[in-house]
């Protein structure tokens, strides 16, 4: 099983090394993650629960976000929708001030046969005599 260590020549060293030069560490990673060899290692086995934490954390970020934006959304069509309503009784409120003046109210029963009285009113005054009866 123990063998010993075979000292190579200068030259075959460097061919040796040129020909199986590594790629940087970087490269290496990123081999690994697009090729999957990356899984199979025991420390990823290991990380398994914090690698699932953090796909939960990151999916509950995204649902976050999308309920947000579905927030905003909705309070911009209720602020247009409020300011629709608003336009509208202001609009409904000067047309019921005009319709209730008194040459309009004038004109509207004129075709029912009543007519603006000319003379002004009269108070009618009720007194009551108040007896006390004393027995």
């Amino acid at each position: 099983m123990n063998k010993f260590k075979e000292v190579p020549e200068k030259g075959q060293s460097e061919q040796k090394k040129s020909r199986l030069k590594k790629p940087n560490k970087i490269a290496r990673s990123v081999l690994n993650v697009f090729s999957g060899s990356f899984l199979s290692k025991d420390y990823v086995a290991l990380q398994l629960p914090f690698i699932l934490f953090l796909t939960l954390i990151g999916l509950g970020y995204i649902s976050n976000g999308f309920l947000a934006e579905k927030s905003v959304r909705e309070i911009s069509h209720l602020n247009n929708r409020l300011k629709e309503l608003k336009s509208e009784f202001i609009s409904s409120k000067s047309e019921l001030m005009f319709m209730s003046n008194q040459t309009e109210v004038a004109k509207s029963v004129s075709g029912l046969g009543l007519k603006e009285s000319t003379t002004p009113p009269k108070k009618i005054v009720v007194k009551i005599n108040q007896k006390t009866d004393k027995k």
